[in-house]
């Protein structure tokens, strides 16, 4: 399926209905405990220093885990897979000093889930299956101080993050994505290097996928780690041309709503929402069971909110395949058309 056929069909399924985006990886790697060795496998049998947790790292070390998981997803009835690259830039990956494998991983994740993808299209011509390479928000935030002594202080740089994201967009492309998702982005300076990167290797490879980005509101102020409300950002954001926009990971879809309803009521694209299975109890486990999360995202389909919907930390096929069942007789959310007037945001919007 070449780029440009594809992206025609991403729009003519997302315009007939909502779209499944799948659900949380970490949650899926977690049931399998994996151990140090596992991680390791035999290639990386000898490494310098630990690497259990690096779960990106699983598409080299333990390929079969991850494409089962992604046809678990696809099982349960995702149109779009997301590649486990959350945290493949080499900034992240510097913390298990696997910097020089960031592409690598990124290419090979998404050679998996284009396999997965692939798979499950053929068996149902009429549902295509799409592959999202994603770019986390890495490590490190831009804006932000990591000293409380020294708020002027930086640990990365614009340049620095560019850098990383172009290199990690390579890898997405070579290895077969159909679009490019930024997500979890709790920093708009983070997000801005990320969707500069994707557009320079674009224009680069003289290639055009459609971007989705996806924000997190980090707590019941409904704004970003970097102090802007879900409207702000979006505006931030707008020049982009996204394909879809919309919010992920921290809330779960009880207490996140507000804030998808906020952008589904300025968003001139797509409206995407992937939410926590609730809030981490005091294990650091999700319990909001399927049943639960697909009450709140019917209510929502059927508030006219939602083009894409999938789940974040806690979820699983069971959730997907929930959400499915519970959004498959409502249209999707109509795209509106704004008033043509000065958009701005700083933390708040402003709008004259």
């Amino acid at each position: 399926m070449s780029h440009s056929i594809a992206e025609k069909k991403l729009i003519d399924a997302a315009n007939k209905r909502i779209l499944l985006l799948d659900g949380a990886m970490g949650t899926m790697i977690q049931e399998h405990k994996l151990e140090e060795a596992d991680y390791r496998g035999e290639r990386f049998a000898d490494w310098h220093s630990d690497v259990k947790g690096n779960n990106d790292l699983l598409v080299l070390s333990q390929p079969k885990i991850i494409f089962d998981i992604h046809c678990a997803y696809l099982e349960a009835g995702a149109d779009i897979i997301e590649t486990n690259t959350f945290n493949a830039t080499t900034i992240s990956m510097a913390d298990y000093n696997m910097q020089e494998l960031a592409k690598e991983i990124n290419i090979e994740a998404t050679k998996l889930a284009r396999q997965a993808a692939d798979k499950f299209t053929a068996q149902t011509p009429d549902k295509p299956r799409f592959v999202a390479g994603v770019l986390g928000p890495t490590s490190r935030t831009a804006s932000i101080s990591p000293d409380v002594n020294d708020p002027a202080k930086r640990n990365v740089t614009f340049d620095e993050l560019v850098e990383a994201y172009v290199e990690a967009t390579h890898g997405l492309i070579e290895g077969g994505a159909d679009l490019i998702m930024v997500e979890t982005i709790f920093d708009t300076l983070n997000a801005k290097a990320a969707v500069f990167a994707v557009q320079s290797v674009f224009e680069e490879l003289n290639v055009d996928l459609p971007v989705m980005i996806s924000g997190t509101i980090t707590d019941a102020s409904g704004r970003t780690l970097s102090g802007q409300t879900s409207e702000a950002f979006y505006y931030s954001m707008n020049h982009v041309e996204p394909f879809s926009f919309g919010l992920n990971c921290a809330l779960g879809p009880d207490l996140l709503r507000q804030y998808v309803e906020e952008i589904s009521q300025v968003s001139e694209c797509f409206v995407s929402a992937h939410p926590n299975a609730g809030l981490p109890n005091e294990f650091g486990e999700y319990d909001m069971e399927s049943d639960e999360m697909a009450a709140h995202i019917r209510e929502w389909a059927e508030s006219g909110l939602l083009n894409i919907v999938g789940g974040c930390c806690g979820s699983t096929p069971e959730h997907i395949a929930a959400m499915a069942e519970a959004v498959k007789d409502y249209a999707p959310r109509k795209i509106v058309k704004l008033e043509v007037k000065m958009r701005l945001s700083g933390l708040e919007p402003f709008v004259h």
